[in-house]
């Protein structure tokens, strides 16, 4: 292995203080080390900064100042980041030790790639205890706009040059801005994943922001896909039309039976 192939990491957080540390030593303790790791905090009414200086000889740069929203906070880490690859883990997520190191294995073997990404992943619940883990492959662009739209985000990485190549991230996407540039970077090159794993953790509790605006993320899903082209016959798109039909309609039935309820 080549150890002089920097990667970036950025966390983008915001009032994360009880999840923070796990992601901030889970990236510290990876065992390839030539990794510039950027901290972006969006001024945090919390504990997130008393934890984040404990750690501040570590972290290669951090900044703490407001933001609009997590893509931006992702953008401002990316624009400063130096390493070939790069890729963020949300600051309630976790790397497992060897995520890194797999995934420049992966890039010596294919270094044409755009996405790098671990094809098994890990879903955690609020206290680090496994759920499930569970496998995606996604072969190609075509496959993610036209069959299924899911990514794997936990422990991706993605080609520096190409991301800047695409214009970052679009800081309008609140949700879905992680499936917005997968298909952004796969019109520039191809797709290359891990067969091992997990080498992430996922973590989901109740809160999270895709926990509390299901709709807002489904209708999010469909802007995205229709952004790059989705044509309304794909599965994709009537998956999605179809979640936002049922999350509109159980609100309107607990809208309803609420006032009944008293």
């Amino acid at each position: 292995m080549n150890p002089t192939i920097k990667i970036s990491i950025v966390t983008p957080s915001y009032n994360q203080g009880q999840f923070i540390e796990k992601t901030i030593v889970s990236v510290l303790n990876q065992t390839y080390k030539n990794i510039e790791y950027i901290l972006v905090d969006g001024g945090s009414t919390d504990n997130t900064m008393e934890i984040v200086n404990r750690y501040r000889d570590k972290i290669d740069i951090i900044i703490s100042e407001k933001d609009n929203g997590q893509s931006d906070a992702i953008n401002k880490g990316f624009k400063l980041s130096t390493g070939t690859l790069v890729g963020w883990i949300n600051s309630d997520d976790i790397l497992y030790p060897d995520c890194v190191e797999k995934i420049v294995e992966l890039y010596q073997n294919h270094p044409d790639g755009a996405i790098y990404y671990h094809s098994f992943n890990e879903m955690i619940d609020r206290d680090g205890k496994s759920i499930k883990i569970y496998q995606h492959i996604i072969p190609d662009r075509k496959y993610l706009l036209k069959t299924d739209c899911r990514v794997i985000q936990q422990g991706s990485f993605y080609n520096l040059d190409l991301v800047k190549k695409t214009g970052y991230m679009d800081a309008a996407n609140h949700y879905c801005m992680d499936l917005d540039l997968w298909l952004s970077l796969l019109k520039e090159g191809p797709i290359y994943h891990t067969q091992d794993g997990p080498h992430a953790g996922f973590r989901i509790y109740t809160g999270t922001k895709t926990d509390t605006g299901k709709e807002k993320f489904l209708k999010n899903i469909y802007q995205v896909l229709r952004k790059h082209k989705a044509k309304i016959y794909y599965p994709t798109m009537w998956n999605e039309i179809y979640y936002i039909y049922l999350v509109i309609k159980v609100k309107k039935i607990i809208h309803f039976i609420k006032p009944k309820m008293r």
